[in-house]
């Protein structure tokens, strides 16, 4: 597959303009050659993905997360990410969660989704921790019923302020510090920022839509639970 069709077909998805402006989405390893054979996606581009991608001769990193550092020698394959504007893409990385949770958003406001809705905050428990083993919350306000939920892939809880002035009961995001928990006037679900974003990858293999092979990589939360 020619690598400027698979790049047109992700920016028709989600426009790199709409990135944030402190975001690197877009190339960030771009090689002479044109052909794509074998694709890798991955969250995040990692030494241990890079070796992966080696491994398996794939001619292209795809990844929601940028990448950070590149190993000067690094002339294997193309790397390109789509964050920030994957984010905001109808569609992109929190619609996803949103529909694995069985849900619809019934609003979008730039990052966050809004899901009007009738579920016990109990309920509500039950059906992220199938996404998310290992979800915490925080509850400061004893609500037990909830009306609409903020949903925020990733790192969301600068948000708080925002879903709450918008009349959400709770907030769906991952990365909440303590600080910050103590002080939020509505339910928090910290479901993970990998937890949160891991599900969006197969969005990349539907815009390629079969015309190339795509492997997926191997990677898992760095946080260890017991």
């Amino acid at each position: 597959m020619d690598k400027s069709e698979i790049i047109r077909r992700i920016q028709a998805f989600a426009p790199v303009e709409t990135s944030e402006k402190w975001d690197c989405s877009g190339w960030c390893v771009e090689t002479a050659k044109n052909e794509i054979k074998r694709i890798m996606l991955a969250l995040t581009v990692t030494e241990d993905v890079i070796a992966q991608a080696k491994n398996k001769n794939c001619d292209m990193i795809i990844s929601h997360h940028p990448l950070f550092y590149v190993p000067l020698d690094w002339k294997h394959s193309d790397i390109y990410c789509a964050h920030t504007n994957l984010d905001r893409a109808y569609g992109g990385t929190t619609d996803v969660l949103i529909r694995n949770l069985d849900l619809k958003a019934a609003q979008t406001q730039d990052f966050l989704r809004y899901v009007d809705t009738d579920i016990s905050l109990k309920d509500m428990l039950v059906k992220l921790k199938t996404i998310s083993p290992n979800l915490r919350y925080i509850n400061n306000k004893n609500i037990t019923h909830l009306k609409r939920i903020a949903f925020c892939a990733g790192s969301g809880s600068e948000f708080i302020q925002e879903a709450y002035e918008n009349d959400a009961d709770a907030l769906v995001t991952g990365d909440l510090k303590f600080h910050t928990a103590l002080e939020s006037p509505i339910a928090i679900f910290d479901i993970g920022h990998f937890e949160s974003e891991i599900l969006v990858l197969p969005v990349f293999e539907n815009l390629i839509n079969g015309d190339t092979e795509v492997v997926y990589a191997n990677e898992k939360s760095p946080f260890c639970y017991e």
